[in-house]
């Protein structure tokens, strides 16, 4: 019996509505309340605290370094663009002889930043110029017949001028915003009529002689930057 009483004693003493309420006139309904908020109180606390656990463990995972605006991001064509503070010079080997470009990424960063990429990576080595006319050449387009390439580069209009040897990028007549990401031009007369509509990225400096030698069919052997 003694040891009955010491169980009864002992369940009381555990149970949170013998110390919340001692009087006689507290019902069994108060008691099984406070014992239902008992547990409420439990699991909530329970929840907060595997959560704080897993917060910290999660936490602990990520890296310490910082991410700036100074970070260069992916550019329109995949490449990380990063500011020119120079002009790059970039020289052209070609099946008749080289001639040297030097790029303009004052005015046209995008452009630049582009064409220096896959330059850098003989994206043009062994394509044609497909298009050979009195005023103009053109060339590097990987299906080799003027419809290759992928219209995705903003075209960058100026106020430069495209005068003798001015480099600019090809696009379709339809939409002006967007030029192609690999086929590029040389003039090879005063073309103003160009003003304003194309992207003027550069203009050859040396070997102007084998820009007008070229017929259609010539390929580009190789592309070498000289300067960044």
């Amino acid at each position: 019996m003694e040891a009955i009483r010491y169980w009864r004693m002992k369940d009381q003493l555990l149970n949170p509505a013998y110390w919340i309420c001692q009087n006689p006139g507290c019902g069994v309904t108060f008691r099984y309340m406070n014992r239902n908020s008992l547990i409420v109180a439990i699991v909530v606390i329970t929840i907060i605290v595997v959560g704080l656990i897993v917060s910290k463990n999660y936490t602990r995972t990520l890296t310490t370094g910082k991410i700036t605006q100074a970070t260069p991001t992916a550019g329109e064509s995949g490449t990380l663009q990063q500011p020119l503070t120079t002009r790059p010079q970039v020289l052209i080997s070609t099946s008749k002889g080289d001639f040297t470009i030097e790029l303009r990424p004052d005015v046209a960063p995008k452009t630049v930043t582009n064409f220096l990429t896959k330059w850098s990576n003989g994206y043009c080595n062994d394509l044609i110029f497909h298009r050979v006319e009195g005023w103009v050449v053109q060339g590097c387009d990987p299906a080799g017949n003027g419809t290759g390439g992928l219209s995705n580069l903003p075209t960058e209009t100026s106020d430069e001028s495209f005068v003798v040897g001015s480099v600019g990028v090809a696009r379709k007549a339809m939409p002006k915003e967007v030029s192609n990401d690999s086929q590029f031009f040389v003039v090879k007369k005063d073309s103003q009529f160009l003003d304003g509509e194309y992207t003027y990225f550069g203009k050859v400096i040396s070997g102007m002689n084998v820009v007008n030698s070229l017929s259609v069919g010539d390929k580009v052997i190789s592309t070498t930057i000289l300067s960044k």
